[in-house]
């Protein structure tokens, strides 16, 4: 399994960190892809993470899902690549499985990947998912489409992918080594 995590500047660092570590742990490979023309990509709370590639040079086809971490600033950065809007719409159409925490699933709405699904976002953005089905939970699933709301989830999401891409056994043991107890069983 390959997942390519989106990097903008101004990304949020507890749901980046968190989710590239626990997919790590899992054995899943994880390229962070820097969507700027740069390496070092820094986070809203000024730490820099260095990417492994540009999304300039990625092939979607070499990826099982991608995931966008949010962070306000990282968000808009997120929004306004026509590259990552491409990215998504190839991912829904071969209903890969798409991933976004916080602010970032605004992104997968721009894109027009969440209609008529079920998703959660960082409370305040509801009205942006008018045309899908909005929860308050703290992982929210539908088909292809993994979302979370915030800084808090980010353990519960990122367990949820390993759940998701490999087996729910492999997210438990691996929850129970971190000392985690799951919220969505």
């Amino acid at each position: 399994m390959k997942v390519a995590l989106l990097l903008a500047t101004g990304f949020e660092e507890i749901e980046c960190i968190t989710i590239w570590d626990i997919l790590r742990r899992a054995e899943i490979e994880v390229d962070g892809i820097s969507v700027e023309d740069k390496e070092l990509v820094e986070g809203g709370h000024g730490i820099f993470v260095k990417s492994d590639k540009k999304i300039s040079e990625i092939n979607p086809e070499d990826y099982d899902m991608v995931v966008l971490p949010g962070g306000a600033v990282g968000t808009e950065n997120l929004k306004k690549n026509d590259k990552v809007i491409e990215l998504l719409k190839y991912f829904e159409q071969k209903k890969k499985p798409i991933g976004a925490i916080c602010a970032a699933p605004t992104v997968l709405a721009k894109a027009g990947v969440v209609k008529n699904k079920v998703v959660t976002a960082y409370p305040g953005f509801e009205e942006v998912f008018k045309d899908s089905v909005y929860v308050k939970d703290i992982v929210a699933e539908s088909e292809n489409i993994l979302t979370s709301r915030g800084p808090a989830t980010a353990m519960e999401f990122a367990l949820k992918i390993v759940e998701k891409l490999l087996s729910k056994e492999k997210a438990d043991d691996l929850a129970a080594k971190l000392l985690y107890e799951r919220k969505n069983k």
